[in-house]
């Protein structure tokens, strides 16, 4: 199902439903940054504003961008404390939401739904400060791997967004090929049960200096 389509649908139902993905991608995103503070963070794929709350509490300003008109007028009705601008765009286009300088961006349950990564890591290298980085919180390839997709319910069933597997070596490597290392790489399990297929991948990467 197309991805805006599906996400507009989605939207009056995306807070309240048992979601573990959402759940514990949350979670991997608080523990992976909530020690640090930003100057400008631009949060990619915000949807309903899940995390851009948490997002306001460790940064002075964010930009909160989203394809789906619906997801970002549930965002907007939360009314979060904090300098928050709601943008909707599309990724895979021209980026021209970025405006200045970012210390920070954010993809949570994103880069699923975009076919080729290798631009987008490219645009981000142009808009984020030396030494910034990037947060990517995913559905594990190892989920996709047994079936695992984006999906919601509706009236008339069950209705799953568009999705392309990307394996654990495609994030490492093209965002290497773009300029970042890769500073942690965790896994997150339903209970926390590592006998288990995760469920969430999260990397965060740090951009290189123009002299490495």
């Amino acid at each position: 199902m197309d991805v805006r389509e599906a996400y507009d649908q989605w939207a009056e139902q995306y807070d309240s439903n048992q979601n573990k993905t959402r759940d514990i991608e949350a979670i991997a995103l608080q523990q992976a940054l909530s020690d640090q503070h930003f100057d400008r963070t631009l949060e990619i794929g915000c949807g309903t504003g899940k995390n851009t709350g948490f997002l306001l509490s460790i940064s002075d300003e964010v930009v909160a961008v989203d394809l789906s008109t619906e997801m970002l007028a549930m965002a907007r009705a939360k009314n979060l404390p904090g300098r928050v601008d709601f943008i909707q765009a599309d990724i895979t286009k021209d980026w021209n939401f970025a405006t200045g300088l970012f210390d920070l961006v954010t993809f949570s349950l994103v880069l699923e739904h975009i076919k080729d990564l290798q631009p987008v890591f490219e645009k981000v290298y142009h808009i984020l400060k030396p030494g910034g980085r990037i947060y990517i919180g995913e559905l594990h390839p190892f989920k996709q791997y047994s079936g695992s997709k984006a999906r919601f319910e509706t009236e008339d069933g069950t209705k799953t967004v568009t999705c392309f597997n990307h394996h654990v070596s495609d994030f490492t490597t093209l965002s290497e090929k773009a300029g970042f290392n890769l500073e942690h790489l965790y896994e997150y399990f339903d209970e926390d049960d590592r006998q288990n297929i995760p469920r969430i991948l999260t990397l965060v990467l740090k951009k290189n200096s123009p002299h490495g």
